[in-house]
Parts: C-alpha cells; structure tokens; sequence
C-alpha cells in the first residue's frame, strides 16, 4: 500500500531526469480517455466461461462472468491493467518522491533507481528510455508482508511512440527471508481502437498449489463510451 513517509534524502537530478524521460516514453490512455465496454472470455487450464466488460477509469470498473471466483480474479486482472494505463502525469506519481541513483550504472538492466519515502522501499532499473525493472515490498493488514520483483522483457511501440509492455515476469518472496514463493510470467497483447492502445488478451503462467497453471482473458468487440 502507498504511503509517503518523511525522508531526509536528497533529491539527484540525474536520477529525476532518468525517470522522467522513462516515464513520459510509457504509453497510456489519453487524458479525456472516457473508458470501453468488451466482451471477456477467461480460461483456467481449459475451462472456460465467457462474459463482459466495462473499464471507465483505473478504478471504475465492471466485470460480469456467471463464475464468481473467475469474475473477481478478471476484475483485479483488469484493474491492474487499468490502474498502470490511466492518465497521470509524473509529478502524481514517482516524480513526488525524492528520486537517487544507485553505483551499480553496469547491471544489464540499467542502474538502481531509488524512490525515497514512498514506503515501500521501492527501486527501479532504467535503461534505453524505459523502466526494466519494479521492486517493492508490500503489507496489507492482515495479510502476510511480500516481496516483488517485475522484470519487464518485451515492449512494443505504439503509433504514438510510445512503449507498451508486452511480456514480463514477476517474482514473489518473503521479505523476512527473501524465500521466493511464487513467480507469474504475463504475455499481453493490445488492439489499437480509435487513438487508445486497448487490452487485447493476458496469459498468466504460475505455479500454484503444486503446480503450474495457465490463466488467460481476451477480449473481442471493443467499444469506446
């Protein structure tokens, strides 16, 4: 959960203007974006049950699916992706912390990027324009703490530019003994519907109770409100 804490932390203009120039090259909807309405098939390991969407805003948003397990799981699914493709400036988001660089500039995804106070000791990886790299450590009352790591292996280029994740893997584990206990690997895939980059699927693979599962949405006849 995002909370701003109190750092004494200074402010490194390098690393400000790193994650700026990454930030403003990640592709979301426009800002008078007014949301779609989609038709949504969701499979689990081959059963499949087939509903509707409604995305009005990063958190304004309807499933229905007659399963009500599925339908809560899609629903988070698109909210995740609805939440990382809303408009939002960077001032609003990362750019409110105090921003600094780590030593390592050779690591293969790109230098340490630290955000100071946002209360989830959270650090990126930027290289070529772009963030490579998410780690952050999370709590929830009455949930065990958890953290991640998003490595971010494939992007496409929008039409306008810009970049949109295509593929990425995210890695589970205890904070207490960095005991890894889960890892989700994402393919997505967009359709380009009038000036908006809209979800077009979503492969999920993760091991779960013992074993790997597969999870997928996609979505057809994409309407713009």
């Amino acid at each position: 959960m995002e909370t701003q804490t109190k750092t004494d932390v200074k402010d490194d203009p390098k690393a400000r203007e790193l994650l700026r120039k990454a930030f403003e090259n990640t592709a979301r909807w426009q800002a008078n974006f007014k949301g779609f309405s989609a038709d949504l098939t969701v499979n689990v390991n081959g059963k499949e049950v087939k509903g509707s969407v409604t995305v009005k805003g990063p958190r304004d948003l309807s499933v229905s699916l007659p399963d009500g397990n599925l339908q809560k799981w899609a629903q988070d699914q698109i909210g995740m992706i609805a939440v990382h493709r809303g408009p939002r400036s960077f001032e609003e988001s990362d750019g409110k912390y105090a921003l600094t660089l780590g030593d390592d500039t050779d690591h293969p995804m790109g230098p340490r990027l630290i955000i100071n106070g946002d209360g989830m000791h959270s650090f990126y990886r930027v290289k070529g324009d772009r963030i490579t790299q998410i780690n952050r450590k999370m709590g929830h009352p009455g949930a065990p703490p958890i953290a991640f790591t998003i490595n971010v292996e494939d992007s496409m280029v929008t039409k306008d530019n810009k970049f949109l994740t295509t593929r990425y893997t995210v890695y589970y584990s205890s904070p207490k003994d960095g005991k890894l206990t889960n890892v989700e690997s994402f393919t997505d895939s967009h359709v380009r519907v009038d000036a908006s980059d809209l979800p077009a699927s979503r492969r999920i693979i993760s091991y779960e109770n013992g074993e790997v599962t597969v999870k997928s949405l996609t979505f057809f006849n994409h309407k713009m409100l």
